[in-house]
């Protein structure tokens, strides 16, 4: 009887402490997720609710200042189609000094969770060495998955990689039918030595509408050809040559020809490209156009010598990032015909939980030299069926995002959805 009621009052007494042992465990755990490392991870398009799932033990905060790691993820395409992903990590605070670059390339027909999953596991990676001078390097088992043998790579297809598209749309209502086709090819290979891109495209639209017991058909059509083949000389000059052909009722072109031979220098070396790039591009070369009305210039075709200059400055850090590019082209025969365009997007963080993002193109036009000189029908411009004269063109927009309160971010919670749009 005497060991029944002892047994009774111990039973109590853990019911009892059962709750403060959970909360003694929840305090040692959060104790322990407070020293994980903080980490900031710049990423455009970057699954976080994935990330923050398969890598829970760091610190992820929402303000790069915050941070003891900053890790940028930049991408850009591959010569097979796929693309090439490059994380950056900058120590900060008591990892300054500790930095590193890793790359994961991802296949044209990975799907995206098999890209998700490579991606996040090179991330988990590249973060070893920042965890595992943190309590939390205990979480982190790493194993080995197979034995690996170096094997001889062996392409069939020479690195030629070809795509196929195939775009058929169409919309209906009472008194409108509207039918879009659009199709392309493309070809390339592209070495670090050589890079070659050919890309057939064929568009076709048809709209029919009825007014008044009158029924419109209206169609623009073009197709295009074009080619680049493009050699490296160093580390910062490149020499290519580009082709194209063209059709287009939009641009009252019945067949035109361009061929431009075109030099390039990129101030920093092309190795740098997924961080920073400040390339300029010039270009001389001929073009022939057949047209399908008299232009303004009384012409049906003309043989003319155009030249062109590009700069082009990209460059992403911790701060944010711009993308800048300034295009100018002009006739040879009539200078005063030219083209200068101005595009850019910039985001800057001003000062914590502040950023400011611009982006904008501006162009001045003189040189339609396309243009029929017959007037248009009220329907081929309210139907935008061929290009209409213009001195200029001008689109932009400016944003500014503030977020405040706590500097952590490592709760996901999917319910409902997001009200995010991206």
């Amino acid at each position: 009887m005497k060991n029944r009621s002892v047994n009774t009052v111990m039973v109590f007494m853990l019911l009892m402490l059962s709750p403060m042992l959970k909360a003694q465990e929840k305090i040692a755990a959060d104790s322990l997720r407070q020293n994980a490392v903080r980490v900031f991870i710049d990423c455009w398009r970057c699954d976080m609710d994935y990330i923050r799932r398969k890598i829970p033990y760091i610190n992820y905060v929402r303000d790069v200042k915050e941070a003891q790691v900053y890790v940028l993820r930049t991408t850009q395409s591959t010569g097979s189609g796929g693309t090439e992903y490059t994380f950056t990590y900058t120590g900060q605070k008591e990892f300054a000094g500790m930095n590193d670059t890793l790359v994961y390339n991802s296949n044209p027909d990975d799907t995206r969770d098999k890209t998700r999953e490579g991606t996040t596991r090179m991330l988990s990676l590249g973060l070893m060495r920042y965890v595992a001078r943190t309590p939390l390097f205990k979480e982190v088992e790493i194993n080995h998955l197979g034995v690996s043998e170096e094997t001889e790579v062996i392409d069939n297809w020479d690195y030629w990689v070809f795509e196929l598209e195939f775009d058929p749309e169409f919309e209906l209502e009472e008194s409108l039918k509207s039918i879009n086709w659009d199709n392309s090819i493309k070809a390339s290979r592209i070495t670090h030595a050589l890079k070659y891109e050919l890309r057939a495209d064929m568009s076709f639209r048809e709209t029919k509408y009825t007014y008044e017991d009158t029924t419109y058909i209206r169609n623009r059509n073009s197709w295009s050809i074009d080619n680049l083949i493009v050699g490296s000389i160093s580390d910062h000059w490149s020499a290519g040559l580009r082709a194209d052909f063209t059709s287009s009722t939009y641009r009252n072109l019945n067949s035109s020809l361009d061929i431009v031979p075109s030099v390039e220098y990129n101030i920093f070396p092309y190795s740098e490209s997924t961080r920073r790039q400040l390339r300029i591009l010039y270009g001389l070369g001929y073009s022939y156009n057949n047209y399908i009305d008299t232009t303004i210039y009384n012409k049906m075709e003309e043989h003319l010598f155009e030249q062109s200059l590009d700069l082009a400055y990209q460059v992403q850090e911790k701060w944010g990032g711009i993308n800048i590019s300034l295009q100018a082209s002009t006739y040879l025969h009539d200078l005063s015909m030219n083209r200068i365009e101005l595009d850019g997007f910039v985001s800057i963080r001003i000062i914590k939980g502040l950023s400011l993002m611009i982006r904008g193109s501006v162009a001045r036009i003189s040189n339609q030299i396309s243009l029929p000189k017959g007037g248009l029908s009220e329907a081929d411009i309210l139907l935008q069926l061929q290009e209409l004269r213009t001195a200029y063109s001008l689109d932009g927009g400016i944003g500014f995002t503030y977020t405040f309160g706590s500097i952590y971010n490592n709760i996901v919670n999917p319910r409902f959805g997001s009200r995010r749009r991206f």
